[in-house]
């Protein structure tokens, strides 16, 4: 009889299928194009740096006059042997796709002359566009800096989590702006870091954003049929124990989108002004019957 050591070896990762992998191709070659361009269009050229090993690579190119692409690509090879051992194949062959794609790009956009020479204009627009781009790759598999994966490994043996740590590294790159630069470029890169940090999560979240819905309630099944009929929102009787009391309890389950949750506020309150209403945000949903059936 096998062991669990010999168990958990016969367990195979599922090979992806043939368009998921052309799909995941396309959009990360898409996304490190992104970056590409919101590296040599607008920030490289205007002195403004991004965090991680981007940042530092954008640094050491100012210092050496080297390529940037080459920086890149070599500073992020030591961090994707980590994920490789760390996270998987799957993501370290992405990763390495994507880095290599976006160090291409920026050999052949170096050349190109830049839309803007306004440093405000190139840390707003550079941002969104890298963002976008770096968003886009974490969104199907991968990942553009190795500072993410070094975050990862710290964060398991520190008391920080994963965006501390990230945060922690980037305060002193683009601090380093400052000095090889100037202290404008150094602000210049905050807003640009900032901006490129929430386009990062507007991409991975999308702009549909959906939440879910808990409600603990007397009247769950009345509830619950109005968010039926009022909404077009199916829903999921739960069945729950009161931790103080012992009674036993329904809880409704619903997704919902953003622009919903003012109407759903208002049939939990005109039906049961003392239930218990929980929402939350959710990144992605998938299957089961969330797509909204038509009301009328």
């Amino acid at each position: 009889m096998p062991n669990a050591e010999t168990q958990t070896n016969l367990i195979q990762h599922p090979k992806l299928a043939l368009p998921a992998i052309l799909q995941r191709a396309l959009f990360i070659t898409l996304g490190a194009v992104l970056v590409s361009v919101g590296l040599e269009i607008f920030l490289v050229p205007n002195q403004v740096i991004d965090g991680g090993i981007v940042g530092i690579s954008i640094l050491a190119s100012e210092l050496t006059g080297i390529k940037l692409g080459v920086f890149l690509f070599l500073l992020n090879l030591p961090f994707l042997f980590l994920g490789y051992k760390q996270i998987g194949k799957t993501f370290a062959i992405s990763t390495l796709y994507g880095v290599a794609v976006m160090s291409v790009g920026t050999f052949f956009l170096h050349p190109v002359k830049p839309l803007t020479t306004d440093p405000l204009l190139a840390a707003v627009f550079g941002g969104m566009i890298l963002g976008t781009g770096v968003g886009m790759v974490i969104r199907f598999g991968g990942s553009l800096d190795g500072t993410e994966i070094v975050a990862i490994l710290f964060s398991k043996r520190l008391s920080f989590s994963v965006g501390e740590i990230v945060m922690f590294f980037n305060i002193f790159i683009l601090a380093a702006a400052g000095f090889v630069f100037n202290w404008n470029q150094a602000m210049y890169s905050l807003i640009a870091y900032f901006i490129a940090f929430k386009m990062i999560d507007l991409t991975i979240e999308g702009l549909d954003e959906s939440k879910a819905v808990w409600i603990i309630s007397d009247h769950a099944k009345e509830i619950g049929d109005i968010i039926i009929q009022r909404l077009g929102r199916g829903v999921t009787y739960l069945n729950g124990e009161g931790g103080f009391s012992g009674d036993s309890r329904r809880v409704i389950f619903c997704v919902i989108n953003r622009l919903e949750e003012a109407k759903m506020k208002a049939i939990v309150d005109e039906n049961d002004p003392s239930a218990f209403l929980a929402i939350g945000n959710i990144h992605d949903v998938k299957g089961g019957r969330f797509k909204k059936r038509d009301i009328h």
